[in-house]
């Protein structure tokens, strides 16, 4: 089979040819159609994401695929069910083995290219408003980021949650997607002042923040007493210093997001979150946005609009 080997974070990945692996007990092998690309992988091609497997290994973090064969000693859905993984890595390639009791069953109106945008951004999204945020209906939501991966999502379940919702991205274009998506106000991170604008429309409740940097400071001054802020990623390459005495005087919880992590202690979280967002897709109260897609063989060009920030919601690989 081939898949997309990265052997030495000094080195870019490439495609190799490889044995097609055997699921061992708790596994299932997939034959897999569909890979939706994260910054994270950006980060784990050069050895500085928290989950960074040993070297050498096959790159791609979420999956859309069919079951092709089931490990010994393993519940799982039958050879031929379609099923999304959050594996973390392994996604792209041909075949993959997977933990079986991470597999989720795709309804049959999800595509496979829907189906792999699906559980990170979303996820992420759900868990950190709902389940850490406790975002409520008339509050306002900052989102930064806006139009990328998870900040899109954010946007649509923050105006399913009944949020007024400020989107904050860089261009015209990306506040289109934005827009389309749900935002009542639009805030362009090149051209407006991020603090000031927020003030104007009253401060913020909850800031979702996958940005990090001088938009994190600039956001943190429009905070409401209690304010929420989600720290879930760092874009910008830069971690926000809080100010800790700020946080005191105005009652503001800061709090860090990381949806894969669930997995390791509490799993239902995890699970209960994709099963409302299920829910909600098959009501068509969310529709996944893939602004490109790419073959495997084009894997490291869809990397490369990742990191040049070209893209809008989710890139997608496709396999088979």
């Amino acid at each position: 089979m081939r898949a997309f080997h990265i052997t030495s974070f000094e080195s870019p990945p490439k495609i190799v040819e490889c044995p097609v692996p055997t699921p061992g007990p708790g596994q299932i092998r997939l034959r897999i159609h569909a890979c939706g690309l994260n910054f994270a992988d950006l980060l784990m091609m050069t050895g500085r994401y928290q989950d960074t497997p040993a070297l050498p290994f096959t790159l791609g973090m979420e999956v859309a695929g069919t079951v092709d064969a089931i490990g010994p000693d393993t519940e799982a859905p039958a050879v031929g069910t379609r099923v999304a993984v959050f594996g973390g890595h392994g996604g792209l390639a041909e075949y993959g083995c997977f933990d079986a009791a991470r597999a989720v069953v795709l309804p049959d109106a999800m595509d496979d290219v829907s189906a792999a945008a699906f559980q990170i951004a979303y996820g992420t999204s759900h868990v950190a408003l709902d389940h850490k945020a406790r975002l409520q209906p008339g509050e306002t939501l900052l989102v930064l980021g806006a139009a990328g991966g998870v900040g899109l999502t954010a946007v649509e379940i923050g105006k399913l949650m009944g949020a007024r919702v400020i989107a904050c991205a860089r261009g015209a274009d990306k506040l289109s997607v934005a827009k389309a998506a749900g935002a009542d106000h639009l805030i362009d991170a090149k051209t407006d002042d991020i603090r000031e604008t927020c003030r104007a429309l009253g401060g913020v409740d909850v800031i979702y923040d996958p940005v990090g940097g001088d938009q994190f400071t600039a956001a943190f001054r429009a905070c409401r007493p209690e304010a929420r802020i989600l720290s879930i990623g760092f874009a910008s390459g830069e971690v926000p210093q809080i100010p800790a005495n700020h946080l005191l005087v105005k009652n503001i919880s800061v709090m860090g997001l990381y949806w894969g992590g669930y997995l390791a202690f509490r799993p239902e979280v995890v699970t209960g979150s994709l099963a409302t967002l299920l829910d909600w897709h098959r009501a068509g109260r969310i529709t996944p946005h893939v602004s490109h897609t790419y073959s495997l063989d084009q894997a490291s060009d869809a990397l490369a609009l990742l990191r040049a920030r070209k893209s809008t919601g989710k890139v997608v690989v496709t396999v088979s």
